[in-house]
């Protein structure tokens, strides 16, 4: 790992009112280096083991960054940006795998599947990741986003991995399901 970054978002007021008590999110991205970097390997099983161990860092630091009781994350999403001599399916292998247990385990569970997003791209790249309900992926107050960029990350031979939790819904929520 070569830098990790922690950001918090708390909102206190939404269109003159009042979020009481406040929408709170953390993002937490690693930069690592990726060992798949330019050149096809036909096992990315050394991807999937990094994955496992990058999720509970992130899982432990955006919990950490919160400053609640792990049962207090109601929501989650995951996301990556793989450096140009990487590959989307570098992504895949660190995210999808083995990445959801340890975050599960940081955050008191999830029975709902963590909502992810990957693309390939320089230094400086934004992501968007997005969040759902870690119960419940139809829940319609936590549908929401987080997004990062870090201006030096990924290099070529890198991956921003990134790992967003949410103590509440979106500030003001009032969308209710159909029916």
């Amino acid at each position: 790992m070569r830098k990790l970054v922690v950001q918090v978002e708390e909102i206190h007021r939404e269109t003159g009112r009042p979020v009481d008590p406040p929408a709170r999110k953390a993002v937490a991205a690693a930069v690592i280096s990726n060992p798949c970097a330019g050149r096809y390997e036909e096992s990315l099983d050394v991807l999937v083991d990094l994955g496992a161990a990058v999720g509970g860092l992130l899982a432990e630091r955006a919990v950490a960054a919160l400053g609640c009781a792990p049962n207090d994350v109601v929501a989650y999403g995951k996301g990556a940006i793989v450096g140009l001599d990487g590959e989307l399916e570098h992504a895949a292998a660190l995210l999808h795998p083995r990445f959801g247990a340890p975050v599960r385990a940081s955050v008191d569970h999830g029975d709902a599947i963590i909502p992810s997003t990957k693309k390939v791209a320089a230094a400086g790249a934004s992501i968007t990741v997005p969040i759902t309900n870690k119960d419940d992926i139809w829940s319609f107050d936590e549908m929401d986003a987080a997004e990062i960029a870090i201006p030096d990350a990924p290099h070529a031979d890198e991956v921003v991995v990134v790992l967003a939790l949410a103590t509440g819904g979106r500030p003001l929520a009032r969308v209710t399901k159909p029916g």
